[in-house]
């Protein structure tokens, strides 16, 4: 088998993945439609894209459809950062200004229309095939490569700043899906280089051997990132829920203030109520207790007491409540009157909704696993 054979191969098996997991995607019913179909839409370029390595030989009987699809790239981008900001925030919605990510898509068909589009067919060959010279032609590859790198980047910074909005005004966030959100976007960005070293040796080279190799590899690459997208996908079949796009960072919102004796007894002083209240009245037994929630319970402002767990006592609201739980864990775990209770209704009373969002936590807290704590206490 040759190297072209086994790129169509490989590729055909990942273009079909591709087109099976859109499907599934738009037609799914959930709550997550709009983070569904962006992601479908996502994978549906890519997968139009990859059509190139199905192809050995220009198909000179369809330019157009040929030339159209060159442009799809220029989505796909702009796609996936819609996508991040879907599931990163819980009130995302398309507006009219997110036409404008179609810019660079229009303005490449646009330059296709006098080339290809709307010439004969002899015109179409002639400038096609000094279409890698042209400066138009090369700037638009920089312009692709320039929205790439700032779309990915934008993606990080959205995914970083969801996940400390979260820790800092949520309890029970589903982290681990977070965590491979983000591991999806940097598989994606590693992925994107070897599309930059085909480009380079296009441009250096021309078509060759060490090309057609790097296509080659470019293809399997495309596979393995599509089958472990639908591995991880398997494993979280629910992204979180999302974070209000208007919270921003405790560290963004409060200013730095100079500490006092006054201010420092001041701070001790709430610190020690809060802990009273939770101590006594166990807000935390509430699976979605939120920072606004605990807020209207100790009647005090939710900046304030966000300054207060975050920066005075250096914890997320996240870690703050669940340490609560984790003590409450423990107290049931030793208590031999319950033993007969599992170790799933335990984390349920105590006010976690994950088993390994428990385990995580508990572990972290106490060195344990809630089984080998409970064995060596009973």
């Amino acid at each position: 088998m040759d190297k072209f054979y086994f790129l169509h191969l490989v590729s055909a098996i990942g273009i079909f993945l591709v087109f099976l997991f859109a499907l599934f995607l738009i037609t799914v019913k959930t709550k997550y439609r709009l983070s569904n179909w962006l992601l479908a839409f996502f994978l549906f370029t890519n997968a139009v894209d990859a059509i190139k390595f199905l192809t050995r030989d220009f198909p000179v009987n369809h330019i157009n459809l040929e030339a159209f699809r060159w442009s799809i790239v220029y989505l796909v981008p702009a796609s996936f950062y819609l996508y991040v900001l879907s599931v990163c925030y819980a009130n995302f919605r398309l507006k009219p200004k997110h036409l404008l990510h179609v810019i660079p898509f229009a303005a490449y068909n646009l330059y296709l229309m006098g080339g290809i589009y709307f010439v004969d067919t002899a015109s179409k060959i002639h400038f096609i095939k000094g279409i890698y010279k042209m400066p138009v032609t090369q700037f638009f590859y920089f312009l692709f490569e320039f929205l790439f790198q700032v779309y990915f980047i934008a993606s990080f910074l959205v995914i970083r700043k969801s996940k400390t909005v979260y820790l800092e005004n949520y309890t029970n966030p589903n982290v681990s899906v977070l965590n491979a959100l983000y591991k999806i976007t940097l598989l994606y960005y590693v992925i994107h280089f070897i599309v930059l070293i085909r480009w380079l040796v296009t441009f250096i080279y021309g078509p060759g051997e060490l090309r057609a190799w790097i296509v080659t590899l470019d293809g399997f690459a495309f596979l393995f990132c599509t089958c472990w997208y639908l591995f991880v996908a398997l494993n979280n079949p629910e992204f979180f829920r999302g974070v209000n796009s208007g919270l921003k960072p405790i560290t963004e919102v409060v200013p730095k203030q100079k500490t006092s004796p006054l201010i420092i007894d001041e701070k001790n002083a709430q610190i020690e109520l809060l802990k009273d209240f939770m101590a006594e009245k166990e807000p935390f037994l509430d699976s979605s207790l939120t920072i606004q929630d605990l807020s209207e319970q100790v009647k005090m402002p939710v900046k304030d007491l966000s300054t207060l767990i975050n920066l005075y006592m250096d914890k997320h609201f996240f870690d703050f409540v669940n340490e609560y739980r984790i003590e409450k864990a423990m107290q049931i775990l030793k208590d031999p009157s319950q033993k007969e209770l599992t170790v799933l209704e335990i984390l349920y009373q105590v006010g976690f909704n994950s088993k390994s969002s428990f385990n995580t936590s508990f572990k972290k807290y106490t060195g344990k696993t809630p089984t080998d704590f409970r064995k060596q206490a009973l």
